[in-house]
């Protein structure tokens, strides 16, 4: 957790009528039911640009994608939000998918064959059938993603 070092005329009370909105407290059931809504056409575009180039050298690119990432799910805690996303690499042979992590670090793109990190490995059968569009891999489980935002989710 990032916690701000108070300044010289700073007080708690100001950090805290300043901080910035963070995620609701929200029960397990309502996130459970928030993750089964459909997603936003801005966040499947947002996914689909991972192939377009540039995010593994663009910070500003790997940002929006971040913020696209954290608009789609405002009330939903970190700890909550996706480990990671598998999607499809369209880059052609030899690359199979590629990763993107919670917090939009890492973009890699991977081989067919290529060891992923464990966690996001079980979600890569799902991110290579045409039907998804990408999948989000969570602690507990995987949601697959349709081209048209609809999911479907696979409990570990």
């Amino acid at each position: 957790m990032i916690r701000k070092l108070l300044t010289p005329g700073t007080t708690t009370a100001t950090l805290l009528t300043t901080a910035p909105k963070t995620a609701l407290i929200i029960s397990q059931a309502q996130i459970d039911a928030r993750l089964r809504l459909q997603r936003s056409s801005a966040y499947l575009e947002a996914i689909r640009k991972l192939d377009a180039g540039g995010h593994t050298r663009n910070r500003q690119a790997v940002d929006a994608l971040v913020d696209a990432i954290r608009a789609e799910f405002p009330e939903i805690a970190i700890d909550s939000l996706p480990v990671g996303i598998v999607a499809k690499c369209y880059l052609g042979e030899p690359y199979e998918v590629h990763s993107l992590d919670r917090l939009g670090n890492i973009i890699t793109h991977y081989k067919r064959h290529e060891a992923m990190p464990p966690m996001l490995e079980k979600g890569r059968v799902l991110a290579g059938n045409p039907y998804y569009e990408f999948v989000e891999v969570y602690t507990d489980k995987i949601i697959a993603v349709t081209p048209r935002g609809d999911t479907s989710i696979v409990k570990d």
